[in-house]
């Protein structure tokens, strides 16, 4: 059989951010690394991150924990982090998860470059993409229960593809990192 596949050696850096870091930013996170992985964009790379020390070394929330693993992710090696001001430079993309990180990170921000870099999760999900910011938002599922954990999955499940398509257009304008020889076609005979 033979087959063709592109090598985009870019990376693009993708960095999901609540509260605390223990539910929705880490899910997110693990949900976009397995979907990017998924449609090989291993150029992706995703990681998460808090807008408050609250929870900074913890891991995460077993719920999420156990929702994941329910979709075969793991989250073994998840740690609590805050948020670093150098990060808006370091990220080409920064995913809010609710209406309060988004004017947290937008009052943070340094400057235009990296206010562009800033969206709502959800503002990639076609049902709500037009939307205000308010409908954009997910709710902290720590306070309630499993089926908030659920809602929580469906609604970050919702925006992936958008998301993942965001990423591949993105890595394609890229082209190859500094040093490395221009996209090329493989062909393999198997």
């Amino acid at each position: 059989m033979l087959s063709s596949m592109t090598s985009l050696p870019s990376q693009y850096r993708i960095i999901a951010v609540c509260t605390g870091n223990i539910c929705r930013s880490p899910m997110a996170a693990l949900m976009l690394a397995e979907a990017f992985a998924a449609e090989g964009l291993a150029s992706a790379v995703v990681n998460s991150a808090g807008t408050t020390a609250y929870e900074v070394g913890r891991p995460i929330d077993p719920r999420a924990s156990r929702k994941l693993l329910a979709h075969g992710i793991s989250s073994d090696h998840h740690v609590a982090r805050e948020w670093r001001p150098e990060w808006f430079q370091s990220h080409e993309l920064i995913l809010a998860l609710d209406v309060d990180h988004y004017g947290w990170l937008r009052q943070a921000a340094p400057d235009h470059a990296s206010l562009s870099k800033i969206r709502m999760l959800r503002s990639f999900d076609p049902a709500v993409a037009g939307k205000d910011l308010l409908d954009q938002g997910i709710e902290d599922p720590w306070y309630g229960g499993h089926a908030d954990f659920d809602l929580t999955w469906n609604l970050i499940q919702a925006a992936l593809p958008g998301i993942v398509e965001d990423g591949r257009t993105q890595l394609a304008q890229q082209g190859p990192a500094p040093g490395q020889r221009p996209e090329q076609r493989v062909r393999s005979i198997s």
